[in-house]
This record gives C-alpha cells, structure tokens and sequence, in this order.
C-alpha cells in the first residue's frame, strides 16, 4: 500500500478523535508503581502526605479508538515501536482525568529492513480542574516494504508458474 504522507497529515494529524474519562483508584495507583519496581513511599503509601502516581502511570489508560475512522492503515500489519510520556502535573487518588486523542505527526524512515510508516497517536491528560498533567505519546510503526515484498513475490511466483 503506497501512503501519501502529505495528504494523510492534512487529513489527520491535530484533529481530536477520541475522548474518554477515568477516575484515578489508590490501589491501581500503588499496584502499577510496584509493577514499575518504585520503591519511594510517596508512590507506594496512600497514607503519605504527597502520595501520587508514578510519573508513567497515564501510559496504562487508553481510549475507545487507537486511530481516527477512515485512517488508512490496518492494525494487524502494524506494531508498538514504544511510548513517551511528559509529566506537567501530579496524578492524585480520586481525580477524575479526562483524556484527548489525536494523531500528533507521521512521517516516514528508511532502515536496514526498509521503509517504514511511523504514526505518533497523543493523548492529553487533563484532572478535573482542567489542569493539564500529562501527554502520552505512542508510536506506531507500519511496515511498508512487507506489503510491497509480498506482492513482488507473488507476482515473481505467477510469472515462474508456481502457485
């Protein structure tokens, strides 16, 4: 599948898709920082003066759609190529977040096994004060030399009278 990156931009990049709600649980709160392997009282102890959330915690919530209707990748020929997160405030028990999605950029790289298609989805974390707390942006990559490879081969099978 050939990808027109200009065009994909314009169509979807900074255009918001998705919106959802979760309320922050104290115990999810310690649970997840002691996946992460923290340590500090102020993660693990709903009882310490300034108990909150690790600072990757929002990277565990997602919403209902990871891509804007119409956007013209499929997800089963695409993979997880990581997350960043940016802390801008404190995740507390009890505080209600409202997250924002959009696709921040795409862009296209060369490597050793090819080209890929990168897609970098960002949600927004705001509390119920609307004071923004945190972003989290995830990667995508699609690979675009499998999709042609594929039908080079086919077409190298059909002209060799292989099946």
């Amino acid at each position: 599948m050939e990808f027109n990156i200009d065009e994909m931009k314009e169509q979807y990049v900074d255009h918001p898709f998705d919106e959802v709600e979760f309320v922050v649980d104290a115990e999810d709160m310690v649970a997840f920082a002691q996946a992460c392997g923290e340590t500090a009282p102020h993660f693990l102890d709903p009882k310490a003066p300034d108990f909150r959330a690790v600072p990757n915690y929002a990277s565990r919530y997602h919403g209902r759609r990871s891509l804007p209707k119409g956007f013209p990748v499929n997800m089963m020929a695409s993979f997880d190529a990581g997350k960043s997160v940016e802390i801008t405030g404190s995740i507390r028990a009890g505080d209600r977040l409202t997250a924002r999605s959009h696709i921040h950029d795409i862009f296209e790289k060369t490597g050793r096994s090819g080209g890929m298609l990168f897609i970098v989805h960002r949600m927004e974390f705001s509390n119920q004060d609307d004071i923004k707390v945190s972003t989290v942006d995830w990667r995508m990559v699609v690979r675009l030399d499998m999709t042609r490879d594929k039908k080079a081969k086919r077409g190298a099978k059909t002209q060799s009278g292989e099946s």
